[in-house]
């Protein structure tokens, strides 16, 4: 079986990507793309650290921020009085579907 059977096949090159624990990934590209869209950087499959090109200079991770919960995020948002006010209200809702609504 040949390019008749399957097909015609590009071609492409292959660019090698390194993160800072020294692990190498290949991407393959077509040959016939410009330089300027082939990326810098991408995210290694094996550790999920940046991979750059330059084996003696890999990306260093910016900045490690942990892992945030919606609660987290809801009380950047919101003060406690804002939080009060919300669950009060919601509350409020609730009983009134409820058919309970006391005062």
């Amino acid at each position: 079986m040949g390019e008749q059977d399957r097909g015609f096949h590009a071609e492409r090159i292959q660019v090698s990507y390194w993160d800072e624990l020294g692990n190498e990934t290949v991407r393959n590209f077509a040959a016939n793309l410009p330089e300027d869209e082939i990326p810098e950087t991408i995210d290694s499959p094996s550790t999920g650290l940046p991979a750059g090109r330059d084996r003696n200079n890999p990306p260093s991770v910016a900045k490690l921020e942990p892992y945030k919960t919606h609660l987290a995020y809801v009380k950047e948002r919101r003060t406690e009085k804002e939080a009060a006010e919300l669950l009060e209200e919601a509350l409020e809702q609730l009983r009134a579907r409820r058919g309970s609504v006391t005062k």
